[in-house]
């Protein structure tokens, strides 16, 4: 059976005119079995729509491995380290993630307890919830109501050492059904988004990039950022912004001289801008949460100065500069028309191209709420390329 493409479900809240290339729901192949001819097909068709949807999937945690592995067949562990999140107890994604023993690459995320599972006798799971990240949050009579938030926009990596995964597979096992809830921004625009319980939302990088007026997509073009060594520990005492796109800036950072150890040749730098391996498109790839530098190169020969930022080229150290900059770059591409909230269902497995795409978690559950997924990504084999001289000289 030939391999069939279908586009994903748009709630009405999307702009369906800015998710023309964006997502596919792929039939008539069982991704854990793929031939090699059926890879190639399906891994041009990630890069090119950059999140695929198959229904209905029986998936080991084997053949989830395999798969994930095959986008980069030399690349081996977890894209955070095998098990490294659970000896690094104060960064903020050690309650999240639990390893599955026979194949530590794949992690079983979710909520409530799950008993006998995949080698795991019992696991006490925690969906992240906004309520311990953000600076604000939502009251418990609003809560009570189904009023959420993103929890925290990000891309799956490790943004230090280990260079960031090319795909992250994400396959539902239970997923509890309920009440659509409200994700509120709270901040000052109005701007809210129904989603489904627990969503897992998407924004396309590449969107981000397109919607820029000319004098942002200069500066992207010409930018890059540094992320703090262990962003995640270093993050952990801050708090997040009420969109969960980036940290405020309260002085909260754990200091350098408390982090693990760390080396200056292990810490991250990369353009704002990552190149799709397939299509060339430009797609606007940060981590808001753990950047703290940005260098811009000055404006190429010929190009025009008026109405530049940086014009002469900068290096930001300025944590609320770096930061408010950043936020005014990826704050309008999480607009509610331009998110895709995936509405899960049991046995759906999702592949985004993480190269590509922001997403976040959103939205609580109560205790006793069980949803068990089973997450894999794969510390890359190479970093992700920036724009080339053509690119500069087309943008900036």
């Amino acid at each position: 059976m030939a391999i069939e493409t279908a586009s994903l479900p748009l709630p009405p809240s999307a702009d369906a005119s800015k998710f023309a290339e964006f997502g596919r729901e792929v039939k008539g192949v069982n991704p854990g079995t793929l031939t090699p001819e059926q890879f190639k097909e399906i891994e041009q068709l990630l890069y090119k729509h950059s999140a695929l949807l198959f229904r209905d999937v029986d998936l080991s945690p084997e053949q989830q491995y395999a798969l994930t592995k095959a986008f980069d067949p030399t690349s081996e562990s977890y894209g955070h380290g095998n098990n490294k999140t659970g000896e690094t107890k104060k960064s903020i994604l050690h309650p999240d993630l639990k390893t599955i023993p026979r194949v530590p690459q794949v992690q079983l995320i979710g909520n409530g307890t799950v008993y006998d599972h995949e080698g795991l006798a019992e696991a006490k799971l925690k969906h992240p919830s906004h309520k311990s990240f953000h600076k604000t949050r939502v009251s418990d009579e609003d809560e009570a109501k189904g009023v959420t938030r993103f929890y925290r926009w990000h891309i799956d990596a490790a943004l230090y050492d280990l260079s960031p995964p090319k795909v992250t597979t994400l396959y539902g096992l239970t997923v509890p059904r309920g009440d659509k809830q409200v994700c509120r921004y709270d901040d000052g625009t109005g701007d809210e988004l129904e989603v489904p319980l627990g969503t897992t939302v998407f924004v396309s990088g590449k969107t981000m990039f397109e919607i820029l007026p000319p004098e942002l997509k200069s500066l992207a073009v010409r930018s890059k950022v540094k992320y703090s060594p262990h962003p995640y520990v270093w993050m952990a005492p801050a708090h997040a912004k009420s969109t969960g796109l980036g940290i405020e800036t309260e002085g909260l950072e754990m200091p350098r001289d408390e982090l693990p150890p760390w080396e200056e040749s292990k810490i991250k730098v990369y353009p704002v801008l990552w190149k799709n391996p397939v299509t060339g498109g430009l797609h606007f790839q940060v981590h808001p949460c753990g950047v703290s530098e940005v260098f811009v190169d000055p404006l190429p020969e010929g190009a025009k100065r008026e109405g530049a930022l940086y014009p002469d080229g900068a290096h930001l150290t300025n944590l609320g500069e770096v930061r408010e900059l950043l936020y005014k770059m990826q704050r309008p591409a999480i607009a509610p028309n331009l998110v895709y909230p995936h509405d899960w269902h049991e046995k759906d497995l999702v592949l985004f191209h993480n190269r590509g795409v922001l997403h976040s978690v959103v939205g609580a559950f109560a205790p006793n709420q069980v949803r068990a997924f089973h997450q894999c990504n794969l510390a890359a084999s190479d970093d992700p390329v920036g724009p080339n001289a053509e690119d500069v000289k087309q943008w900036a």
